[in-house]
């Protein structure tokens, strides 16, 4: 796993029969971000100065640092496909990276001419980085080292990606109340993540459960299949990783539960209303809490699938993308090291 080489030897696809494109919301200058931003209020949150909220221009500045980021990362990604690297593949179940927004204009060289941008606005930077949450993707040491080692790794420009699972609720929210503590669920993701980008295209089905089968092949031959008892689908998240001081990006792949057929038309039609959603309820538990409870048999159960719902997506995507150069799979390690 080298280093990539320095950004200006990131190069766009060959010319070809398509017409030219150009970037045009990468600007760092104060200028250019202040006009990203105020289109992004508008076009994306749906709201303009005077009746946004505190949070429409957080998500405003967070989509206009996140337009910098992909095109880093972008680019990035061209120079493994020309250079045919070598990544590495990081499976970890939490990162806890932190707030993305002060960190990503940090790596980018950009917080001081964002702060000017906001200024003639009568914004102020500090108050809008106070906004974000959290992301609930982590709890302690070993969340944050996996945020550390993919933040070190960007920086190193050694091509990367980390897998992990996409909670839609942290571990919980703590709150005191006459001096004893209570715990609440942690909805960090109530607003949205503007700094994720969902690819339906990019899923996997992971088989649970089920039974083996015994039956003979076509020449006689006795043969086992598995027959699984139910089927959930891993759907991708991706989260450009910026490295400090450079142009390499790499990528957090997180992947969320749902089942193939999230609605049974006949269940419903037949006055079954609850049945009809059960699957899909039951397929978004493995993605719903961070370390849900193991003080049961049925909490250790969902922690084990958990494990094996993302480590499967993940060896299934790291497959599909060797694959797709047309290699032999038993060289599969000269192009992921896990």
């Amino acid at each position: 796993m080298s280093p990539l080489p320095e950004s200006s030897d990131l190069k766009r696809p060959e010319k070809n029969n398509a017409p030219e494109w150009k970037l045009t919301r990468v600007g760092l200058d104060a200028l250019s971000i202040r006009q990203d931003f105020l289109e992004n209020l508008f076009f994306i949150q749906g709201s303009f100065p005077g009746m946004a909220t505190k949070n429409d221009y957080y998500q405003a500045l967070a989509i206009t640092v996140r337009d910098r980021l992909l095109q880093r990362w972008t680019e990035t990604v061209q120079t493994y496909l020309r250079d045919k690297v070598r990544t590495v593949s990081y499976l970890s179940a939490e990162y806890l990276p932190g707030p993305r927004l002060a960190a990503s204009m940090l790596n980018l060289g950009m917080a001081e001419e964002t702060r000017a941008a906001l200024a003639p606005l009568g914004l102020n930077l500090d108050e809008l980085i106070e906004e974000e949450d959290e992301p609930g993707l982590g709890n302690g040491g070993l969340g944050r080292l996996a945020a550390c080692f993919l933040d070190s790794l960007a920086t190193l420009k050694i091509p990367a990606v980390g897998y992990g699972i996409r909670y839609e609720f942290g571990i919980f929210d703590q709150l005191i109340k006459d001096g004893w503590q209570l715990e609440t669920a942690d909805t960090w993701l109530r607003y949205g993540n503007p700094w994720e980008i969902r690819r339906p295209h990019i899923a996997y089905e992971v088989s649970l459960g089920g039974r083996t089968e015994h039956h003979q092949d076509d020449h006689g031959r006795n043969s086992v299949r598995w027959a699984a008892h139910e089927v959930i689908r891993g759907v991708a998240y991706d989260t450009p990783v910026m490295g400090y001081g450079v142009n390499n990006s790499n990528l957090l792949r997180l992947w969320s539960a749902e089942t193939p057929e999230s609605f049974d038309f006949n269940a419903f039609n037949a006055g079954d209303y609850v049945g009809a959603v059960l699957r899909s309820i039951r397929a978004g538990t493995v993605s719903k809490v961070l370390y849900p409870s193991d003080d049961s048999d049925t909490g250790k159960r969902l922690r084990l699938i958990q494990q094996h719902f993302f480590v499967s997506c993940s060896l299934q995507d790291m497959i599909r993308l060797y694959l797709q150069a047309g290699r032999p799979l038993d060289r599969f390690h000269e192009r992921f090291a896990i």
